[in-house]
């Protein structure tokens, strides 16, 4: 039996990754392989809506830093706080309070945003994501630190 290494990510050394809307940034983790999903630090600066979305496959979020508010429900979902996204989940929410944000994710399947009509306007997988931390990594001369399963 072959013993397997655990494979630590040091977070710390990895910069805040902008995700091209103001507000929004990631500390990419961990991609699994034939676009499944990813695991990443999500940072929200204060008063950013995430727009109506619905996620394609199951979603496990943890609050580590600040407060959200889910605007379907009115909850507020402070620091320590879990929050699982069944498959179809469809939803959006707020950073609330002066904070930013922080919410260590794991997505598995596709993000896909939708308009005011219920179509939908852009679909973000983990190959998109992997494909944007790579090409800010190249254009800042940054090391690539997150693991590909």
């Amino acid at each position: 039996m072959t013993a397997l290494a655990s494979l630590p990510v040091h977070a710390d050394r990895i910069p805040w990754i902008p995700m091209g809307p103001p507000g929004l940034s990631f500390k990419p983790l961990r991609f699994y392989k034939d676009n499944r999903g990813w695991t990443y630090l999500f940072r929200v600066e204060p008063g950013t809506v995430i727009p109506r979305h619905r996620h394609t496959g199951e979603v496990h979020a943890i609050n580590l830093v600040g407060k959200r508010q889910l605007l379907d429900t009115g909850e507020e979902v402070g620091p320590g706080t879990y929050v699982y996204e069944p498959v179809g989940n469809v939803d959006s929410w707020m950073a609330v309070g002066d904070e930013p944000v922080v919410i260590f994710i794991t997505i598995f399947g596709a993000i896909e945003y939708m308009g005011p009509d219920g179509a939908v306007t852009k679909r973000v997988t983990s190959d998109d994501r992997l494909e944007t931390y790579r090409r800010w990594c190249e254009a800042n001369g940054a090391e690539f630190l997150a693991t590909l399963e």
